[in-house]
This record gives C-alpha cells, sequence and structure tokens, in this order.
C-alpha cells in the first residue's frame, strides 16, 4: 500500500477505516428435502442480509491503544477481522502501515494435527518471519506460552487455554506494528492473563498501535485510552475510554 495515502491526513495513522460496510446473507433454515423440492420446482431458497457494519470509518494513530465496544451483534469481531484481512469490506475501505498479527479467536491458524512446535513455525511463517527468526526466537516463545512438554504434542489435544498461550506467545514474539485482540485474553488462568496484559503493555510503550475488543471492562480501562462504541454496526461514540465506558451504560 503507498504511503502517500497517509500523508493527506494531519496525523500519521497506522488503520484507516473508511466508510466500510459489510453485510452476510441469513438463510433461512430448510431441511434437505425441502431445498430439494423447491430446488425441483424452481423456487429460490429464501435469504435475507444482514448488515454488520453500515458505512463505518475512523482512524487509529500510531501507538494508541483503542477499545472497539458495543453489545453482542454490534460489528465488534467483523470490525477487526476486516483489518486482519480475514475478511474484505463489501463497500469503502481498509488501510493498515505495517505488519498485522491479529488474536482474533482461540487457535484460529492452528492445523490440529501438527504439534504445538510445528504450529510456531506455521503460524510466524504466515505473520511473515522466516525460518532463521524463528529458530532464533523459538525458545522464548515457548518459554512465554508455558507449554513446556506439551509443544510436540499435536495441538487437537491442547485446552482452549493452551491455545491461546502458545498463539498469543508467537504473535507477540514477531516483529510487529499492529497488534489485533478479540477476547482471547479471556481464557486461560489469572496468572498469565496478567502476564500477556503486562507484555501488551509493554509493546504499545514501544509504539505498537492496538486494537482490542474485550467485555472486561476492568482489562479495558487498563489497557486502552480510547473507545469506539459500535450499535448494530454504526459508530455511535468514539473518544476517551471513561467517556466510552459511559456510553455503553457499563460500570466502572
Amino acid at each position: 500500500m503507498s504511503n502517500t495515502i497517509f500523508q493527506t491526513v494531519a496525523t500519521r495513522p497506522s488503520i484507516i477505516v473508511d466508510g466500510v460496510t459489510k453485510q452476510f446473507v441469513k438463510r433461512n433454515s430448510h431441511s434437505f428435502k425441502e431445498a430439494f423440492v423447491g430446488w425441483i420446482r424452481g423456487k429460490k431458497v429464501r435469504s435475507d442480509m444482514f448488515t454488520a457494519l453500515d458505512d463505518l470509518s475512523f482512524q487509529i494513530g500510531e501507538g494508541e491503544s483503542v477499545a472497539v465496544m458495543g453489545l453482542n451483534g454490534s460489528g465488534k469481531s467483523t470490525t477487526l477481522k476486516l483489518i486482519s484481512g480475514v475478511l474484505e469490506p463489501d463497500k469503502g475501505k481498509v488501510y493498515t502501515r505495517g505488519r498485522v498479527a491479529g488474536l482474533i479467536e482461540v487457535g484460529a491458524g492452528f492445523h490440529p494435527d501438527l504439534s504445538g512446535r510445528e504450529n510456531v513455525y506455521l503460524n510466524a511463517a504466515i505473520l511473515g518471519m522466516n525460518k532463521d527468526e524463528i529458530d532464533a526466537r523459538f525458545d522464548d516463545i515457548v518459554a512465554f506460552s508455558e507449554i513446556g512438554d506439551f509443544i510436540d504434542q499435536e495441538v487437537k489435544h491442547y485446552s482452549s487455554g493452551m491455545f491461546m498461550r502458545l498463539a498469543f506467545s508467537v504473535a507477540i514474539h514477531v516483529e510487529l506494528d499492529i497488534l489485533l485482540v478479540d477476547e482471547v485474553l479471556s481464557v486461560g488462568d489469572a496468572p498469565f492473563r496478567e502476564k500477556c496484559i503486562n507484555k501488551i503493555k509493554e509493546l504499545t510503550a514501544q509504539g505498537v498501535t492496538m486494537l482490542v475488543v474485550s467485555h472486561s471492562t476492568g482489562m479495558i480501562k487498563d489497557l486502552c485510552d480510547r473507545g469506539i462504541v459500535l450499535k448494530k454496526g454504526k459508530k455511535v461514540f468514539d473518544g476517551p475510554i471513561t467517556e466510552a465506558i459511559d456510553a455503553m451504560g457499563l460500570k466502572k
């Protein structure tokens, strides 16, 4: 992506979401028999469009820590998936500067039949690391994850907490510019969550841009200075985190 896109704005953004709309097909449930009979008779299966995001626009500056907030179904996770490149918008544009590491779903990108070791190399390569870089950081990745002897076990035998530990550890050992975190820190024990939060703070202090989705008000206040509140796919508030929490009607 050309840097000229970013030179037209007053600040130096890491993320630009510009007039983005994203829709999904919501099909009515039919049995196979009903669908087959309808096909024979030339009837189309009825479907409806669900608008997950509706003309959404915002910018995130370099080094900012921002929470995307809203009730279930408001478009939070869809926003992160668009920024990560997992999804593409139907309308509008999403621009990012630098390398993006996303913790969107626990275990996403892990192959169940591969070992933890093999998945470290696979995921790190997807995130842009070459083999020499992975070799150099492998021991640190495993040590941070606290997986220990399970590293050579197939990950289909991992708990959700073990998935999160390893996925998070890989992501934060990449040379990243943007970190996307979607609820995965709710998985696992309290000491490890605290360890992850401290590492995120360390990364943001180094200038990494962070976008986080969480229902934990305490975590959001601890990690973020700004909150973007979504309602039915539209932005209804964008400002200081305490005011964003107020706009959500959440307890501080």
